[in-house]
């Protein structure tokens, strides 16, 4: 299948490929401005919608399309942070026509384009579900320089930390665990249990264009484990001849230091059939020890990147699109760096090779009501690996990941189906993971093959005022006995300009297999603990609820955006982890097994504010609670009381950013996360038994400011500097010693930092 699939690919490539296009001398011309400053807008794409016929404005603002075919068509210009403008137009052969646009500031971005509520892309305004994106000004504005750091900044997301030596982070939706998510690269799940474990802090801010985020159950769009919601990673596609180059050196706590150094060069033919954007990134963090007992609390990263994507349009109406990337990384925590890893009392030390890439075919009908396109993606993760405590010479090991996904889908525009217009998805999708993590020393290895074989269909009717989506996917896992099918439901209703309302249903589920945090082993009182799965793991399975109300509004010239959703998962066999005592070498055994259930329910509230141009507010906060039904026993202390609470749960969390531009190439930037008190486990060893902590709340507080020298018409300079967690609000009952529990570990990820970095853009 895989062979047929990239067969495929190449054929139609190559005899669309041979088609030549008519020279018919109609051209178009014209600069992009904006609406308020009158000011030339560089960058700015400018399409003709239904063809892949494109272009960016020049560092001046002006675009020049030339050699286009006859006809009546629609010149549409957008950006990011701007309202997207269109234009009729009607192209004669050798005639050239001026066309101009004045761009409205778009802050709150609204009008901007998605492509994770329905697989196709839509006006987020008109979406059908609440789509959040996180933009490369959130990446600048906050000084996130991965994409581990610019989650926190979106209302129902946290990120946290779950190690003191090797730094495991994962991304919460909605109170629920990092496995509960479904992260994509360019809309594709490659994201394995493996690339989990590390991957959202490996890759850095510079190969994104946008984050997208739709919370709730998403199984029905994107397949097994999207049950809390979807992280949709777009990465960047060139649009115009630029380099860039920046540089970002941070001091945790004023001691240790971690340097950021990215490029990102675009170039793009005359005529914007072809286009490479190159990307490479380098990260050294040197290790800290933050109470002094000579054990890291934040571990050692050096890591490289480097990648390309890369399109060749092979018609008016066809896309081939190309991208790979690699990355290597090592880290380590611990003590005694220096030595080899079973010379020290404790020690996580992870080395990755990391190969992932993917190729993309599109092509449209001429009127745009037919649009196809076939995929494929592939992933490959060697690890070489030591997860040890007491100088353990068996604690080393070694995991080959290999992921391959393959599918096809066909959007079908009606005009009128039964009663409004309808837009008809369609598709068919194979994914295979192959993972094999051996630990020969503790006589433990996770074999494992997943196949999924899996068909979506839904209908989307729709106009600017109502939207109704029906549709389902099939899901044949290897794993699990009888298919599964997953329904969908969206309802949107805007009963005015300024509101919209929606409602959604959904479902997901969970396969009986090895996560991300089964392949992290902590170190806990001098020993280690390992993860097993009951032979008679059933799959986890859940029912998403959510409704909503978004309000935006323009009064005079201050722009601004309320949303409120109350959201409720209710979750069926789902996977809890117990203590079952030791295996012969005196190692910690967990297992996970089927608890009774669990329910997460809660009220999101994400909240903008534009009053003018140079300054901008956004905030967002989730009130949540989250319980299984029944009491859980995590622990064999007769002094701990099973409850139903989760742990690493807050009630209450959020964010906070805002932007004050002081004068015009000058940025103050302030930016803060909030985290509410939870309950978490802390294993014996360092402590005398098992027992449970509830965490003060936590205030993470941040200011940047930057400033921009212009060299040339089309190059800039910026120099800017800031401190994160300006009030060191950060743990301070760290375990100490080789007996510790590396897993107690809560609240924010860096104490006071500070930093200070460039950006070079020609």
């Amino acid at each position: 299948m895989k062979k047929n699939l990239w067969v495929l690919v190449i054929l139609l490539s190559c005899s669309i490929a041979g088609f030549a296009q008519k020279k018919t001398d109609a051209n178009i011309n014209g600069h992009v401005i904006n609406k308020s400053s009158k000011e030339h807008i560089p960058f700015m794409n400018v399409s003709i919608k239904g063809t892949t016929i494109g272009i960016a404005t020049d560092a001046t603002g002006h675009y020049y399309l030339k050699n286009l075919p006859i006809g009546q068509f629609k010149l549409i210009v957008s950006g990011v942070g701007y309202k997207t403008s269109e234009q009729e137009v009607t192209l004669v052969s050798g005639n050239s026509i001026e066309v101009n646009f004045e761009m409205e500031e778009d802050q709150i971005l609204l009008e901007s384009v998605v492509v994770s509520a329905n697989r196709n892309e839509t006006n987020r305004k008109e979406a059908p579900s609440i789509v959040n994106i996180i933009s490369p000004k959130i990446f600048e504005n906050t000084n996130s320089v991965c994409l581990a750091q610019g989650l926190n900044f979106q209302p129902g997301l946290r990120v946290e930390t779950n190690c003191q030596n090797c730094g495991f982070q994962q991304v919460r939706i909605n109170g629920l665990d990092g496995p509960y998510s479904q992260i994509l690269i360019d809309s594709r799940p490659i994201f394995s249990s493996l690339a989990g474990v590390y991957g959202i802090e490996q890759i850095p801010a510079n190969m994104i264009e946008r984050v997208e985020v739709v919370r709730g159950g998403g199984s029905a769009l994107f397949g097994s484990n999207a049950i809390a919601g979807t992280i949709n990673i777009i990465t960047k596609e060139p649009t115009s001849n630029t380099v860039t180059l920046s540089n970002n050196t941070s001091l945790i706590y004023g001691k240790k230091t971690d340097i950021n150094t990215s490029l990102n060069a675009s170039v793009v033919s005359d005529d914007y059939k072809t286009g490479v954007m190159i990307f490479g990134s380098t990260r050294q963090r040197s290790p800290f020890d933050y109470d002094g007992d000579g054990f890291t609390e934040i571990g050692e990263i050096n890591l490289k990147n480097i990648g390309f994507r890369g399109f060749y349009k092979t018609s008016n109406f066809s896309k081939l699109t190309i991208e790979y990337h690699n990355m290597g990384e090592f880290r380590r925590g611990g003590n005694h760096l220096d030595l080899p890893p079973h010379d020290a009392d404790i020690t996580e030390q992870i080395e990755h090779n990391i190969n992932t890439g993917g190729i993309k075919y599109d092509v449209f009908s001429k009127n745009n009501k037919h649009r196809f396109n076939i995929y494929s993606s592939a992933q490959k993760i060697a690890r070489k690996s030591y997860y040890g405590a007491q100088k353990d010479p068996n604690a080393y090991g070694s995991t080959d990941d290999k992921t391959f996904v393959a599918g096809m889908q066909y959007t079908y525009s009606i005009d009128t189906l039964l009663f409004m217009p309808a837009e008809l998805t369609m598709g068919t999708e194979y994914s295979t993971n192959e993972m094999i993590d051996k630990m020969l020393g503790y006589d433990r290895i996770i074999n494992q093959l997943v196949n999924t074989k899996s068909a979506f269909l839904q209908n989307e009717w729709k106009n600017k005022k109502i939207s109704i989506l029906l549709g389902g996917r099939f899901d044949k896992h290897n794993l699990i006995k009888d298919p599964i099918i997953s329904p969908r439901m969206n309802f949107r209703y805007n009963p005015n300009e300024f509101m919209s309302l929606r409602a959604s249903y959904s479902s997901g589920f969970r396969a009986p297999q090895a996560f991300d945090e089964d392949l992290h082993v902590t170190a806990v009182g001098g020993n280690v603990a390992l993860i097993r799965l009951d032979p008679n793991l059933q799959t986890e399975k859940s029912q998403s609820y959510s409704t909503s109300i978004d309000f935006y509004k323009t009064f005079g010239q201050v722009q601004t955006n309320l949303l409120i959703e109350g959201f409720y998962t209710n979750l069926d066999n789902v996977f809890v982890l117990e203590e079952i005592g030791t295996d012969s070498s005196g190692n910690i055994m967990l297992e996970r097994r089927n608890g009774s259930g669990a329910v997460v329910q809660g009220i999101n509230v994400e909240g903008k504010i534009v009053p003018s141009k140079n300054v901008q507010f956004q905030f967002g906060v989730t009130f949540q609670k989250s319980d299984y039904k029944e009491n859980q026993n995590w622990s064999d202390n007769i002094n701990l009381t099973p409850h139903k609470k989760m742990f690493r749960s807050p009630d209450n969390y959020g964010y906070i950013t805002a932007n004050y531009q002081v004068v015009k190439n000058f940025n103050v930037s302030l930016s803060g996360t909030y985290t509410g008190s939870m309950l978490v486990q802390h294993f014996a060893g360092y402590v005398a038994e098992d027992t449970e902590k509830k965490t003060p709340d936590f205030y993470d507080m941040n200011i940047k400011l930057s400033y921009d020298f212009k060299i040339n018409s089309s190059a800039k300079l910026q120099l800017n500097t800031g401190i994160q967690n300006i009030f060191n609000s950060y743990q301070n009952d760290f375990d100490k010693g080789e007996f510790r529990d590396a897993g107690y570990v809560y609240g924010t990820a860096l104490p006071r930092t500070i930093f200070m970095g460039l950006k070079l853009v020609l």
